[in-house]
């Protein structure tokens, strides 16, 4: 990062600068992490309070600690109100130092793989930073700002939320020059209430952008469809509605890729990625049309789209002992198991097999929506259903009475592993499907080393 003065962090963030003026050439909330002539952030939450760490952070190397309550130290303090809402300001100071493109993204489902595929078309032009990890909260954001430095030319920011509100701090403090919302889903309904708040939290990303800026939105999202606002430029990319700006048409899968067409205007490119699932043909659409509108040409943005590489346990495919696996365990809600199911039964294979685990924070609609997956299965006729979890129960419940038969539960992930080594034959294809906390991948683990 660019170096800079606690007078100017202390103003920058409405603070008190106590102690020596000195250079900050990073800044840290861990002090594991800290290097010499750091600043460390004093994080405060519910299970651990960093101020206890402010004398080990000097020892360490930090040149200046930022407080919210009195600390005892060797260096300067800069004390403010909150630590966590003058790290945000202070990334927002950081961000406009540099007058680069700066792509906001949020949604309920695909906003990581948006990321990806948007910063594969953007590094085609311009030597991007992108989010890594699960950085899109209030405390990484400001870390991914943070690493701004003379050599990038653009960023693509990614924006979480579990609750209203969290997404108004990050795009304020990101300063996006658009921004897409992939789709308007149920993940974290049990806080919001509704899927009408949930697209009223994705919208606060508009609160961080410039009239005028151009909002990038799924046309085929029955919330996002609706969407009206008149301050800024809407583009809608889709492939079923009318009157879309990017369309996506002629869709053909093959196993490991997915080739179609975008039309825009009077405009036809031709698309292939390595990867299948119709839901990463909404994903490429919006990183197209992001593409083009800074001046990257179509040819080239196809090019970028055909070398993405997905990331993570992202719907990874991976083939041992002639069995395909598709490692998908990163996250799940109804729409992406749905979408998971699709893109098992698009790859060719002898039998298809899901694994499927809880998705949580669903509240008290948890119920309704597991039911739906398990009535999905037998709908797309996978040839056997697994489930891991208590709430995936009412999964194969649905399942079972929906015709399929195949259905089997499991409440421990040793016994899963154990009955699907005994199941597992030559040709088959499989995926794995579940909210992060249910650790599927262990499962997927264990699989592979009864297969060595």
């Amino acid at each position: 990062m660019q170096k800079m003065s606690l007078k100017e962090i202390a103003n920058a963030v409405s603070g008190t600068l106590k102690g020596e003026d000195a250079v900050i050439s990073s800044i840290s909330t861990d002090t594991r992490t800290i290097e010499n002539g750091s600043l460390f952030v004093c994080i405060k939450g519910e299970n651990f309070n960093a101020h206890l760490f402010a004398q080990q952070a000097c020892d360490n190397g930090a040149v200046c600690i930022m407080a919210e309550e009195e600390v005892e130290c060797s260096s300067s303090v800069i004390y403010v109100e909150s630590t966590r809402q003058a790290q945000l300001d202070l990334a927002k100071h950081y961000r406009l130092k540099f007058d680069i493109p700066v792509v906001g993204i949020t949604g309920s489902v695909g906003k990581t793989t948006t990321k990806e595929m948007i910063s594969c078309v953007m590094q085609a032009k311009f030597n991007t930073l992108k989010t890594e990890g699960n950085f899109n909260n209030d405390i990484g954001l400001p870390r991914m700002i943070f690493r701004l430095n003379e050599s990038y030319e653009a960023a693509v920011l990614e924006m979480g939320m579990n609750n209203a509100g969290e997404i108004t701090v990050l795009t304020k403090a990101a300063c996006p020059c658009c921004a897409v919302i992939s789709n308007v889903g149920v993940s974290h309904i049990e806080n919001l209430g509704s899927r009408e708040n949930i697209l009223k939290a994705k919208l606060e990303i508009l609160e961080g952008m410039q009239n005028g800026s151009t909002l990038y939105i799924n046309g085929d999202d029955d919330m996002l469809s609706k969407v009206e606002n008149n301050n800024f430029r809407l583009v809608k990319y889709g492939i079923n509605s009318e009157n879309l700006d990017f369309k996506a048409d002629n869709i053909s899968q093959d196993n490991e890729e997915t080739s179609f067409d975008i039309l825009w205007g009077e405009n036809k490119q031709k698309v292939i990625i390595p990867t299948v699932g119709i839901h990463n043909v909404y994903n490429a659409l919006a990183a197209f049309a992001v593409g083009l509108s800074f001046d990257i040409s179509p040819e080239k943005c196809a090019a970028a789209l055909s070398g993405y590489v997905p990331s993570g346990m992202r719907q990874k495919i991976v083939r041992k002992n002639d069995i395909t696996f598709i490692e998908d365990c990163y996250n799940a809600s109804p729409d992406s198991q749905k979408a998971s199911m699709n893109a098992l039964m698009s790859i060719e294979g002898k039998r298809h097999i899901a694994v499927v685990g809880d998705m949580l924070e669903l509240g008290s609609y948890s119920e309704t929506a597991h039911r739906e997956v398990g009535s999905y299965a037998a709908e797309k006729k996978v040839d056997m259903l697994f489930t891991y979890g208590k709430e995936a129960e009412f999964t194969a419940d649905s399942a079972r009475k929906a015709g399929l038969e195949n259905v089997k539960s499991f409440s421990d992930k040793t016994e899963l592993a154990k009955a699907l080594l005994e199941t597992l034959c030559s040709s088959d294809v499989i995926s794995f499907k579940a909210s992060r906390g249910m650790k599927l991948e262990e499962v997927i683990r264990m699989i592979y080393e009864g297969m060595n």
